[in-house]
């Protein structure tokens, strides 16, 4: 056409130029959400790498969103894009679970590998069923026929498979992950790496 008609321009309209729009806005807060809980975990944990395993929910939530989409045979869409940001700030809490009671059994003088596998058997039950009521909660909107939910199935419907991947994948992937970075020394505390130059003078390490 361009070709034919050296003068002609093609503008995108209507609810073609709406989805682009609504897809970049939603990308931005998806990439401000993220750096907003990446700066909080790191406050909390005074670490660099721990946040980044804490996180490692948020894309294992998008494999999930991607099968559930499958599933249930709906595109992704507008809908599908809004429920996996909304994940964003959702799945994280089971990984912030694992990663303090690691934490906590590694002050108790456990092995950092065992710690990270014991962190997971502790906390299956309650991740497990936090999850588990999340999910059975938003099961009658998934699966409702009227018209006025037609809109609204997709975002539940990343809600619930987002959920539950993250669920079960986490579980497995965080104390794995956990072990590698500490095997290169990456999840030792801030205050930690610190301790020998913050004694007093008059006190001698043993």
């Amino acid at each position: 056409m361009e070709k034919e008609y050296p003068g002609l321009w093609v503008t995108m309209k209507g609810e073609i130029e709406n989805s682009l729009i609504t897809g970049q806005s939603m990308g931005r807060a998806l990439l401000v959400g993220a750096i907003g809980i990446y700066l909080l975990l790191s406050l909390q944990f005074r670490s660099y790498a721990e946040p980044v395993i804490v996180m490692t929910a948020i894309p294992l939530a998008f494999i999930g969103v991607l099968a559930g989409q499958m599933i249930m045979g709906k595109n992704m869409s507008m809908p599908s894009m809004m429920g996996f940001v909304s994940l964003a700030g959702i799945v994280v809490n089971d990984s912030i679970l694992l990663v303090e009671f690691v934490k906590r059994r590694v002050r108790e003088g456990m092995d950092v590998h065992r710690a990270a596998c014991q962190a997971s058997r502790d906390r299956f039950r309650a991740i497990f069923l936090t999850s588990l009521t999340t999910v059975v909660g938003l099961l009658p909107l998934m699966f409702e026929t009227s018209l006025q939910a037609q809109i609204w199935i997709p975002l539940v419907t990343s809600i619930v498979f987002g959920i539950s991947s993250s669920t079960v994948l986490i579980l497995l992937v965080l104390p794995a992950m956990y072990g590698i970075l500490a095997d290169f020394g990456f999840t030792e505390p801030l205050e930690e790496k610190g301790a020998e130059v913050s004694l007093p003078p008059t006190v001698t390490a043993v």
